[in-house]
């Protein structure tokens, strides 16, 4: 199998953190993310994610349980804005990822974009 890059498997993890209703240990964890990664894997980045303060932990027995520590909204956010931030041609990203919307998703960015005014924030 082929090896995720490392943001890839973060983002994964934190997306099944968002899923979740309550806090999980890294085994019911690695039981959300496709591709079964190794159980020490999903612990090495929870270990890092904790570091960061994007996850919460508490102590149950000799294990942890995690939580999202922070909006899953605003990590997405923030990781699409860091993309077009090093983009030659932000514009073009901007073009190409408006092309590959659904039209459900067009229709709520359009509702986003017509109710937010200049200098204000979504």
């Amino acid at each position: 199998m082929a090896r995720r890059p490392l943001g890839r498997l973060e983002a994964e993890v934190l997306a099944a953190l968002a899923g979740a209703d309550d806090a999980v240990s890294t085994a019911e964890l690695r039981d959300r993310i496709p591709g079964d990664p190794a159980y020490t894997t999903v612990n090495t980045i929870l270990f890092r994610l904790y570091a960061k303060h994007l996850v919460t932990r508490e102590r149950e027995g000799r294990h942890y349980r995690y939580r999202l520590a922070v909006d899953e909204s605003r990590l997405v956010a923030d990781r699409m804005r860091d993309h077009l931030r090093h983009a030659s041609d932000p514009s073009s990203v901007l073009s190409r990822f408006v092309q590959t919307l659904t039209s459900d998703e067009e229709e709520t960015l359009r509702m986003i974009l017509d109710h937010t005014g200049p200098g204000e924030s979504a």
